[in-house]
């Protein structure tokens, strides 16, 4: 049986956990979350819990018709939830910006952002913007648009005096990657392309992401946290792109295979959770504080990531 030996950390919680487990008793109404790719396993599981607590959710989709479909099964779980569905595709920096336009035209608040849509270990391909793209979808897209309503966050923090969240869904994956961690002569080309080190590439640059907003914020004296997680391995169709991955999943980690409810827990925990209050910067695994990788903790690095990062999003 899957995760037979699973032990509690010091949250009290473990791997064994649901998304439900580690959310109950807390009261979301009030606060307004965005959600990307709600349309599937953790993602969607994520968006059920937090309309589940009384969370106003915004599901932002590539997918418009399928989210509906999402959004109408949610509610049959749950008729009091505020759902709300826009569209987003994270891979093309003209659909965050029209998104992120979009979003402050309704004038809605925002509480949680959680970024969680990805794909994982695809064939070589770029991104609208000719950007690579495991490193478009998974960090580039999620990087504008963080920026582009970070000053709705602090202005709903400074209205309503609920510390804002900042949720970066990340990957142990991130411990894979190209020789110095991110290679930034290869966002644009496919000489060298490796899969499975792009996607561990595009993972680590979720926590990099995490750690330098946070110096940030904190250095601007805002009461919002940022922080990235491992979901746990989960049989979802991320891994559709590849056949190694797939009977990795099914087979090699099986004993650790965690259900879509498991694997929702560590989000809607540090998106949610009291016990997560005024932390920031860390990097989360089964409901608990983990450690990243020394790349991961390279505070160089991070800066010179977010310089990447502005470079590409700079509006043209």
């Amino acid at each position: 049986m899957p995760w037979l030996f699973a032990f509690k950390g010091k949250s009290g919680f473990s791997a064994k956990n649901t998304a439900e487990d580690v959310t109950e008793g807390v009261d979301g109404h009030g606060l307004t979350a965005i959600v990307t790719g709600p349309t599937s396993g953790i993602g969607l599981e994520t968006a059920r819990v937090l309309a589940l607590r009384g969370v106003h959710v915004v599901m932002a989709a590539r997918n418009v018709e399928a989210c509906n479909k999402c959004k109408e099964t949610i509610m049959k779980g749950c008729p009091s939830a505020t759902i709300d569905v826009m569209e987003l595709d994270v891979s093309s920096l003209e659909s965050v910006r029209n998104f992120a336009n979009a979003y402050l035209s309704k004038g809605l608040p925002l509480n949680i952002l959680i970024c969680n849509a990805g794909v994982m270990a695809c064939p070589f391909s770029l991104s609208k913007d000719g950007i690579e793209n495991q490193f478009a979808t998974n960090y580039l897209g999620h990087f504008l648009l963080t920026n582009l309503l970070l000053d709705t966050m602090k202005s709903t923090v400074k209205n309503c005096g609920i510390e804002g969240r900042i949720v970066i869904v990340s990957s142990e994956a991130h411990r894979v990657n190209y020789n110095g961690g991110i290679a930034f002569d290869k966002l644009h080309d496919g000489k060298g392309y490796s899969s499975f080190y792009a996607y561990g590439q595009s993972k680590l640059a979720n926590i990099l992401h995490a750690k330098e907003l946070t110096n940030r914020l904190k250095e601007e004296g805002v009461n919002i946290t940022v922080n990235a997680l491992h979901p746990g391995v989960i049989s979802t169709n991320l891994a559709r792109h590849s056949t190694f991955m797939t009977v990795c999943v099914h087979g090699i980690f099986g004993a650790i295979q965690k259900n879509v409810r498991q694997g929702a827990s560590t989000t809607c925990f540090v998106a949610l959770s009291p016990k997560v209050k005024g932390v920031s910067g860390e990097y989360f695994a089964d409901n608990n504080v983990a450690k990243p990788s020394g790349a991961a903790r390279d505070p160089e690095l991070a800066k010179k990531l977010w310089e990447c990062g502005t470079k590409l999003t700079a509006s043209k």
